[in-house]
């Protein structure tokens, strides 16, 4: 593989650098799970139904089962009978009569139409129908919904509540997955301390890897997570070797700029081959990424906001196609009208953080969630979407129409 470092890469041109590498998925990737085991997990072949739906001809309301050639004007239908949904009619049906019957119901041998019930008028001698009648009406037919080996999942989809209880009411038990990808991540820097531990001079919580690890849960992701590595270059290379005997992916915090400390850059260079290490992008512009020699390799920056951005941006599309979600995609980016100033300068795409809402006039407005700094978390905190200001855009007064990118579950429920 070749990858070329020169200069700055805008974000289409990494995300596409980054989808180019990953192999095409193979049997020895896939496992088969009971249906209550594969909630997150990913579709590895299409998933075609074992049996019509329905599954025979049933009532689509509450009525009455008739046979057309019984009917004619004014005729009055004794009740030979009722069929219950789990509760068939089997008795003798003779000419001349009608059986009441239940949404849900199998439809009588012999039936042909079923009136609703609110078309009836019922009386001692029996049932007579007060609209026209077509054959067929009410009736919902075997595999009208589903026939049995049609493909009711292809491949690549993420199995949820959506999809789950579709297979469970088709009576699939199991299901042939993706296998979970496997993580690995550490934070790296002399600074940082684990949460709730306390703070001495110059520390500062680890809230990065904190934060990634609760963004691989939720992706379906298996975690190893290896903790703080301090600025110490044979502890990172031991960080580096473990994660690379484990994971499929490597995921670091911080050590990635160009600081007299930052080794992470160094040892992938010696480990493995960068790809890519310095984005047009703000935040994140030291972002890398990389090969190692069992798995794929990404450097978040160490401040939280361009960490989590990066992430989001760059590794949550690639652990998606690692992943072989091949449905997945990012929320569709909306114009909306900027309320307040926003400060931007030329150079780099800027993915500011954002409220974004609908005015009394049903147009879609977005204000700032205020200081856009790199280590202001709380500005994803209070945000619903990113205001993604153009590479050379400078500054949004008031008023100004900007695109905004809704966030999608990962950072918004």
């Amino acid at each position: 593989m070749e990858f070329n470092t020169a200069g700055l890469i805008s974000l289409e041109e990494a995300l596409q650098k980054m989808r180019a590498y990953v192999p095409p998925k193979t049997e020895k990737d896939s496992e088969s799970l009971p249906l209550a085991d594969a909630a997150g997990r990913i579709t590895a072949t299409p998933v075609k139904s074992p049996l019509f739906v329905p599954p025979f001809d049933n009532a689509a309301m509450d009525g009455y089962a008739v046979r057309c050639a019984d009917l004619h004007a004014d005729a009055v239908l004794p009740v030979a009978g009722k069929a219950f949904a789990g509760a068939p009619f089997h008795g003798e049906w003779p000419a001349g009569t009608c059986i009441r019957i239940m949404t849900g119901a199998p439809v009588p041998q012999g039936a042909d139409a079923v009136i609703m019930q609110e078309q009836a008028d019922i009386s001692d001698a029996g049932v007579r129908f007060t609209a026209e009648v077509h054959k067929g009406q009410n009736i919902r037919l075997t595999g009208d919904d589903i026939k049995q080996g049609d493909s009711v999942l292809p491949a690549g989809v993420r199995l949820g509540a959506a999809e789950l209880p579709l297979l469970a009411s088709l009576g699939v038990t199991e299901v042939n997955v993706w296998k979970a990808l496997k993580v690995a991540v550490f934070s790296t820097g002399d600074e940082l301390q684990p949460v709730g531990t306390p703070l001495e001079e110059g520390q500062i919580y680890d809230t990065n890897r904190f934060a990634v690890r609760l963004m691989l849960e939720q992706l379906g992701c298996t975690v190893l997570d290896l903790g703080i590595i301090r600025d110490d270059p044979q502890a990172l290379r031991k960080a580096f070797e473990e994660a690379n005997t484990f994971a499929d992916l490597v995921i670091s915090s911080g050590g990635v700029s160009v600081g007299e400390a930052d080794y992470t850059k160094q040892m992938l260079d010696e480990l493995g081959e960068i790809g890519f290490w310095k984005l047009a992008m703000k935040p994140g512009k030291p972002f890398a990424f990389g090969k190692l020699q069992n798995s794929w390799f990404c450097g978040l920056p160490g401040n939280p906001v361009s960490a989590a951005l990066t992430f989001y941006q760059l590794v949550q599309p690639f652990i998606a196609q690692l992943s072989g979600h091949t449905a997945w995609q990012f929320p569709p980016r909306l114009k909306a009208k900027a309320v307040t100033p926003l400060k931007k300068s030329a150079g780099r795409l800027d993915f500011q953080r954002g409220i974004f809402s609908t005015n009394a006039g049903g147009e879609l407005e977005v204000r700032t969630t205020g200081h856009q700094g790199s280590h202001v978390f709380s500005s994803f905190s209070l945000a619903n979407c990113f205001v993604v200001l153009e590479r050379e855009r400078e500054n949004v007064a008031a008023g100004e129409i900007v695109e905004i990118e809704p966030f999608n579950a990962l950072l918004r429920s």
